[in-house]
């Protein structure tokens, strides 16, 4: 595949159009995956340019992929269901993506109530530290303890209110990549 002389275009109907020009079918699929043809992996190269293009339209407009074939390729490209093959992958994606999030959010929790139970264990000192006769020591264990006790909270914080949007805006994009359709045009050959 040759990222350099692909190029989005979008047709009269709103639809987003993702081209891809290869030389061959197997162009499109990880050459070193021993799966069959329909779970093979795609080609970094090529997912990263799908998805990396895809990621530039509108996340209200349909997607199509049109992959470009030379005319002596239609024979092997009708041989492979490249809309099945490509929808798989995305699909595929889509439910690791998923499960990515979950993981996310299991471990969010976890840091959470590590970190809230730190907090409390602070704040409870602090509280302690206020029976200790007054004084610049004291004071200092004092707003370090509550500095400290806010500080580990911050991680979980981040976690649970942050960090999940990037996984979800790709499940999203995966989603929407695992039902576009995908049209096979031969190219005139040079």
């Amino acid at each position: 595949m040759t990222p350099s002389t692909a190029s989005p275009a979008v047709d009269d109907s709103d639809v987003a159009t993702i081209e891809v020009w290869l030389a061959k079918v197997q162009q499109l699929f990880n050459s070193f995956d021993p799966s069959p043809f329909l779970e093979k992996d795609l080609d970094r190269d090529a997912e990263e340019y799908i998805v990396g293009t895809a990621d530039e339209f509108s996340p209200h407009r349909p997607l199509r992929l049109v992959v470009h074939l030379p005319a002596h390729q239609w024979p092997a490209a009708s041989e492979f269901d490249l809309e099945k093959a490509i929808r798989n992958y995305f699909a595929y994606r889509l439910e690791e993506t998923r499960r990515t999030m979950r993981s996310h959010f299991r471990e969010g929790r976890a840091a959470l109530t590590i970190g809230v139970v730190f907090l409390v264990v602070c704040m409870t000192v602090r509280q302690l530290a206020f029976v200790v006769p007054p004084g610049t020591a004291a004071r200092i264990v004092q707003e370090g303890l509550l500095i400290l006790g806010w500080v580990a909270m911050w991680r979980p914080l981040q976690v649970m209110l942050y960090d999940w949007w990037p996984i979800r805006n790709r499940a999203r994009l995966y989603a929407r990549l695992a039902v576009m359709p995908v049209e096979v045009r031969t190219m005139r050959e040079a």
